[in-house]
């Protein structure tokens, strides 16, 4: 009887932590390491989902609703792809 209290305990709760995880918005620049001038045009996505933007003339990009977990990818035609941890910042 307490495993089933207790198992249904757990998936009331399960529900809660699915929604617990933070959507943020992030906001940054992407700059051409060699030469430190905004990268135009890069492609910032969410990795695992459609969530994504390219960068203005001046390299910045915003991205809403984004898990404070994710992962994002920075790619640009003829450059390396970079991931990069939101990891809550």
């Amino acid at each position: 009887m307490k495993v089933k209290k207790f198992l249904l305990f757990v998936l009331y709760c399960v529900p809660f932590f699915l929604f617990a995880q933070e959507q943020i918005t992030v906001k940054g620049v992407v700059t051409e390491s060699a030469s430190g001038q905004p990268a135009i045009g890069v492609s910032v996505l969410v990795k695992g989902s459609s969530n994504g933007t390219v960068t203005d003339i001046d390299g910045n990009y915003t991205l809403t609703n984004v898990p404070d977990n994710a992962t994002l990818v920075f790619s640009y035609i003829g450059m390396l792809t970079q991931e990069v941890n939101v990891g809550g910042r």
